[in-house]
């Protein structure tokens, strides 16, 4: 680092375990660039004082992350249309002083999908497990990439049809609907795309499942946002039962790959990203 540095980083409480700095650092190094990440613990009370800190301190952009990507869409400049529909705010962009919030996380889980399994998203019937944050960035991102039939399902149906409700207003065309959890089974028959969005089988949950074994079939797409393991429990049992799958690392590379490309103006270095944060996750797993 000198006097010349770019600085960005990370807004979050906590951030201890983010993987984001090993992430970008080793992007910026691959591509030769004076910028640098750090992580910033911050407050749920600080999160105004943080922002205007991008500007003082001249911070080129941060990502955000839990609990903060709604709070922090108050303090900003401008907030684009899609940030705007997911109604939550993952990267900030410092433009001259002016603060732009983004949202990349659904269109890095997309980018992730397609590009590692050449799924064709508008011939897919999708079940979405979950109506949470992560839910509704995926889906906002599936819709606009031309998802036709999307059925929501969520422990609380009173969040699946409020998402569904706010989904449709977006996507007028698209046939959306909501299925009790109870009746997943059964909405699975017809389904070729399942997206699992909940914390159901991450560590150290590792042999908990959304969904039955036995309702898992050969004409799926099993898709898991879940990166810690890479393998989930459904995952490995959809590849018993035949079925496509598709890891949740991904969207956690693709999405940072869209906030650098944002910052910097030049493409990422997806493949070192990835191999950073697989030697990470795997070092984790060995300790």
């Amino acid at each position: 680092m000198n006097s010349q540095t770019v600085l960005t980083g990370l807004f979050g409480h906590p951030v201890g375990h983010s993987l984001s700095p090993l992430m970008h650092n080793r992007a910026f190094a691959e591509l030769g660039i004076n910028f640098r990440y750090a992580a910033f613990d911050i407050e749920p009370g600080q999160v105004r004082e943080a922002v205007e800190a991008i500007r003082a301190l001249s911070l080129r952009g941060v990502n955000v992350t839990i609990p903060h990507k709604v709070t922090v869409m108050d303090y900003l400049d401008e907030v684009d249309a899609e940030a705007r529909a997911i109604g939550a705010v993952n990267t900030i962009v410092n433009d001259g002083g002016k603060l732009i919030g983004y949202n990349t996380d659904g269109r890095g889980y997309v980018r992730s999908l397609t590009e590692e399994t050449g799924v064709d998203l508008s011939r897919q019937s999708a079940l979405l497990l979950g109506a949470g944050g992560a839910a509704r960035g995926v889906a906002v991102a599936l819709l606009g990439a031309g998802l036709a039939s999307l059925v929501i399902t969520n422990r609380t149906r009173e969040k699946a049809e409020q998402l569904a409700e706010h989904l449709q207003a977006i996507h007028p065309q698209a046939s959306i609907t909501v299925q009790p959890t109870e009746r997943i089974n059964e909405a699975l028959v017809d389904a070729t795309l399942l997206v699992q969005t909940t914390s159901i089988g991450m560590h150290p949950n590792v042999e908990a499942s959304p969904v039955s074994k036995e309702a898992l079939h050969e004409r799926l797409l099993v898709s898991d946002l879940i990166y810690n393991p890479m393998d989930t429990k459904l995952l490995r049992d959809a590849k018993e039962k035949g079925a496509h799958t598709h890891q949740g690392l991904g969207m956690f590379i693709y999405q940072g790959a869209l906030s650098f490309e944002y910052w910097t103006g030049q493409p990422a270095p997806v493949d070192a990203m990835r191999e950073a944060v697989w030697d990470a996750l795997r070092s984790r797993q060995q300790a």
